[in-house]
């Protein structure tokens, strides 16, 4: 395919140096915003009189075949051309001669190829937000299920205090709706439209950035044409918030990793969800968590790529800022993989409730509960803090717990306990005790499901 840009060079580029330089291997998956975009500065050059309103709507015409025949799987992408704007613009020409040299009028590729990537990225947010909700939605279903079922709660892994398993993922949601949020935020500063800025310096015919703005549906147009076109903050934002997606969902994955092995055994994955051993007939192993683990690196990886690409470019466009895309390209794809494969294995997975309780009673996790019983008996908390210990102590040498302990061993101990200390350790009353915003009490956690339900249906009306 001949250059667009040849009239400046006396030779042709040669086959290994145009491979290097081309992009539409990856970029060529916004065609339909490239041509949506072509189609927009199309109707403003015609309504702006810039073109002759007959070729205008030659123009869009067009680019509207050439978008259905793509679809349709009529065209294929040319391997050879530069990038999807110049297959799009050779394509148009071949189609309608002279009259597709117009459309280029009033623009660069440089702040075409911002804008087909801006619109590209304003649809993966909603895409991707929308299966970060069915993910929420998922987490507070289940939650819904096990509000009574006790489980522990750790700090450095180790056994701490009793919680529910749906207080457990309640704190899963929360971090979800987070990443909601900044995918909304991400959004709003995304959504200027930088077409008009020309290479840099804007242009000197009559153009209706508005106009163009309003076509294609963005809140604005960009201020400053050095800007519109040197601007990779929005794929370096969205990225970060992928990573910071991807963090939650291998966080989430390790405990689910932890849960699955017979050292917990709190759940087991539905064989559809898990793999085997090819010498070990017993093994079932959680591999997909495993690999959104493993692939949370990766994405870190393109956030650093997009960072590092930047930190050294002068104004305005370079031509390092090709590789904005692949690195986005492959965030957005593996973040979509790994929620679409999460959501069914969550769903699917079955909650060993006994083994969670049994964990729970062996962990001494009511220790806290034992000497607030104390201190409401009159004892100062250090005392209370003392003598708990001391009974644990007691309950590791004889291979008991704090519920099976024998009361005259507690009153050997202190006098102050009483029969209703059994009460008062109880994993269900620890739990349900603990009735404050935020807490493990069933109540308490209802009251977050009710308050995630109403964040998320909030955050979902907005962009």
């Amino acid at each position: 395919m001949a250059k667009m840009w040849a009239g400046r060079f006396k030779k042709e580029v040669d086959e290994k140096v145009n491979d290097f330089n081309s992009s539409i291997s990856f970029d060529a998956r916004m065609y339909r915003q490239d041509i949506t975009g072509s189609i927009a500065h199309a109707t403003m050059l015609g309504k702006t009189g810039i073109i002759e309103l007959s070729e205008s709507q030659a123009l869009v015409e067009g680019l509207k075949g050439i978008l259905e025949d793509i679809e349709q799987g009529k065209l294929e992408f040319d391997p050879t051309a530069e990038d999807i704007h110049m297959f799009v613009e050779a394509e148009l020409t071949k189609r309608l001669g002279d009259t597709g040299k117009r459309l280029h009028t009033s623009r660069s590729r440089n702040d075409q190829v911002a804008l087909d990537f801006k619109m590209y990225l304003k649809d993966e947010i909603i895409e991707i937000r929308g299966m970060v909700a069915e993910l929420v939605e998922t987490l507070y279903t289940l939650a819904e299920q096990h509000l009574d079922t006790i489980m522990p709660g750790y700090t450095h892994l180790q056994r701490a205090q009793p919680v529910t398993f749906a207080h457990h993922l309640m704190a899963y949601v929360q971090m979800f709706l987070r990443d909601i949020g900044r995918l909304n935020d991400c959004y709003k500063r995304m959504d200027t439209m930088p077409l008009g800025s020309c290479a840099l310096a804007a242009t000197t015919y009559p153009i209706d950035r508005d106009m163009v703005t309003e076509l294609l549906g963005f809140q604005s147009p960009t201020e400053n044409s050095l800007d519109g076109v040197s601007d990779r903050d929005y794929c370096i934002e969205l990225t970060s918030d992928i990573s910071l997606l991807m963090t939650h969902l291998s966080r989430f994955s390790e405990e689910i990793i932890l849960w699955c092995s017979w050292e917990f055994k709190f759940i087991e994955l539905d064989d559809a969800y898990a793999t085997g051993s090819s010498i070990m007939p017993q093994k079932k192993n959680p591999d997909i968590t495993e690999l959104i683990r493993g692939k949370t690196g990766r994405v870190n990886g393109d956030l650093t790529t997009l960072l590092t690409m930047m930190k050294g470019l002068p104004l305005a466009y370079n031509k390092d800022m090709q590789e904005d895309k692949e690195a986005t390209f492959d965030a957005i794809d593996t973040v979509k993989l790994c929620i679409s494969t999460f959501i069914p294995m969550i769903r699917t997975m079955k909650v060993l409730k006994e083994n969670m309780r049994h964990a729970a009673a062996k962990g001494f996790i009511n220790a806290t509960d034992c000497a607030d019983y104390l201190v409401k008996k009159g004892l100062p908390f250090r005392d209370a803090y003392k003598i708990t210990g001391e009974l644990v102590a007691i309950c590791i040498d004889q291979n008991k717990t704090l519920e099976t302990l024998e009361l005259s061993t507690y009153q050997s101990v202190c006098e102050t306990f009483e029969q209703d200390v059994y009460q008062a350790i109880d994993l269900l009353t620890c739990v349900n005790g603990r009735n404050t915003k935020g807490g493990p009490s069933s109540k308490s956690v209802s009251v977050q499901i009710a308050n995630a339900k109403q964040t998320l249906k909030t955050l979902m009306e907005g962009k």
